[in-house]
């Protein structure tokens, strides 16, 4: 057992948040005993991962890849909120597997959905770059004919469909029916206002298929009602969903809220394109709603799964593209959303399959999102497309077969940082200056180690060096 130094909790903290706190910073650092008592009543009786050893036979599963936005790391009841509640996503949770050290593959969207949708490092492709993509133009997406895993798992013969925010380019160029994906509804932009769906360029941005629709009801329950419909339907072949939530992004905006959604539009249809970024509205009590409101539309597509008996054979996938925003709560972790400390990449990562996977357990092995890619096209047993290498590690070894935690490098970069985490180091350079923390120990990331280990910092440094010396340079 490693041993740990947890972080105080803030000065405010009441017990049963400390309690929670405990429970999270010992996920943090990588201990394999019992959890205290939290706020999430399973905390106490998840067991350390380990692969089912007596697998049942199963049919190839469907895929439920859910993702939040800008949803951070400690803000479900099974992470350790002290205030919102989510019962449908800690119930998901305890039927599975909770990792506590899951990570985006960028702190922005587009990069994460790039790495999510190619199973690659974002600097591969010239749209990756964009942090995030904002602006309509025809260099930055999602080539139509690179693979995704839409594609190759469409080419196994499962149905594709997406539902939610695509953000990986703008038509007339770029969009999932182009990509692999035979079905759409959602949005191309990175936001919109969750009742007008008009978009930071002050435009109307909501489709079916590649044709606008019209929806002036609360977007996340509009989402969740697609994809609940869509599970529903009497399917003959396997299926792949990704469902890609707006919610808990900007702009601040609960259900019930259209006054305030009436003023965000007006300024947005008036020219003001900073408007939806909201920097004078939202709330704590805001963000709990909309969490809980977002927890209990994943709840109406999970009852859709029981009710049709496809649970046992439906391989779920949540997490979030990247850290939270400015009223997410993810303590222990520092930094947020758009920088590279734990607080702007560690994000809330669940798995269950019934079918392969024993329910109540957790997970430290750290793991990214492009992982996620190349494990479900290994379980769906679709191949690579040649000349286009997975960079994401496939999971299936250690989580089916019981093979030891793999091995694995895992890097991120932004135009003014970077960062590598191998085991419980992380190298970190920010504002011109490397600095090396112990994330399992110090999760805070406020133990600088690099002047009392240079060599690990240059060996470090080196491999991400290398990395980046195969994708594209920044523009």
């Amino acid at each position: 057992m490693s041993e740990s130094v947890l972080p105080s909790p803030p000065p405010t903290t009441t017990r049963r948040r400390a309690l929670g706190t405990l429970a999270v910073a010992a996920a943090a650092a990588g201990t394999a005993t019992a959890f205290p008592q939290s706020a999430f009543a399973g905390a106490a009786h998840e067991r350390p991962f380990a692969a089912d050893p007596n697998p049942r036979h199963t049919r190839r599963p469907n895929f439920l890849v859910i993702l939040g936005d800008d949803l951070g790391w400690a803000d479900l009841g099974s992470y350790g909120a002290p205030a919102i509640r989510t019962p449908h996503l800690d119930r998901l949770a305890q039927g599975g597997v909770r990792f506590t050290n899951g990570y985006s593959a960028a702190a922005v969207c587009s990069p994460t959905r790039f790495a999510l949708y190619t199973g690659r490092y974002p600097g591969r492709l010239r749209g990756g770059l964009a942090e995030p993509i904002g602006n309509i133009n025809e260099l930055e997406g999602l080539p139509p004919g690179h693979p995704t895993i839409a594609s190759l798992l469409a080419a196994k013969g499962y149905r594709t469909a997406m539902f939610g925010k695509w953000h990986a380019g703008f038509l007339p160029w770029f969009g999932p029916l182009k990509s692999g994906w035979q079905e759409f509804f959602g949005n191309f932009s990175g936001g919109l206002d969750y009742y007008s769906k008009v978009s930071h360029l002050g435009q109307h941005d909501l489709y079916e298929g590649e044709v606008p629709v019209e929806s002036l009801e609360y977007y996340t329950d509009t989402v969740a009602a697609r994809a609940a419909s869509f599970v529903r339907r009497r399917h003959d072949r396997p299926w792949l969903l990704n469902l890609n939530f707006t919610s808990p992004h900007w702009p601040w905006e609960a259900p019930g809220d259209r006054a305030v959604s009436e003023e965000v539009t007006a300024k947005l249809r008036a020219g003001d394109r900073q408007a939806l970024f909201h920097r004078d509205g939202g709330s704590l009590e805001t963000y709990r709603k909309m969490v809980e409101n977002l927890d209990a539309g994943i709840g109406r597509v999970l009852q859709a799964l029981r009710d049709t008996g496809q649970e046992r054979d439906t391989v779920v996938l949540f997490a979030s593209d990247n850290g939270g925003e400015r009223f997410s709560y993810y303590w222990p972790l520092t930094g947020g959303k758009g920088n590279l400390n734990e607080g702007g990449i560690r994000v809330p990562t669940i798995l269950r399959w019934p079918a392969r996977i024993r329910p109540n357990q957790v997970s430290h092995l750290p793991v990214i999102t492009q992982d996620w890619t190349a494990t479900l096209l290994a379980i769906a047993a679709a191949t690579p497309a040649d000349g286009h290498p997975l960079d994401g590690r496939d999971l299936t070894g250690y989580l089916l077969r019981g093979d030891a935690e793999p091995d694995g490098d895992l890097f991120w970069r932004t135009r003014s940082s970077r960062a590598l985490r191998r085991g419980r180091w992380k190298y970190l350079r920010s504002s011109n200056t490397d600095t090396l923390y112990d994330v399992v120990a110090d999760p805070r990331e406020q133990a600088n180690l690099a002047g009392r280990k240079p060599a690990l910092v240059t060996e470090l440094r080196t491999r991400w060096e290398e990395i980046n010396q195969t994708l594209l340079p920044y523009q």
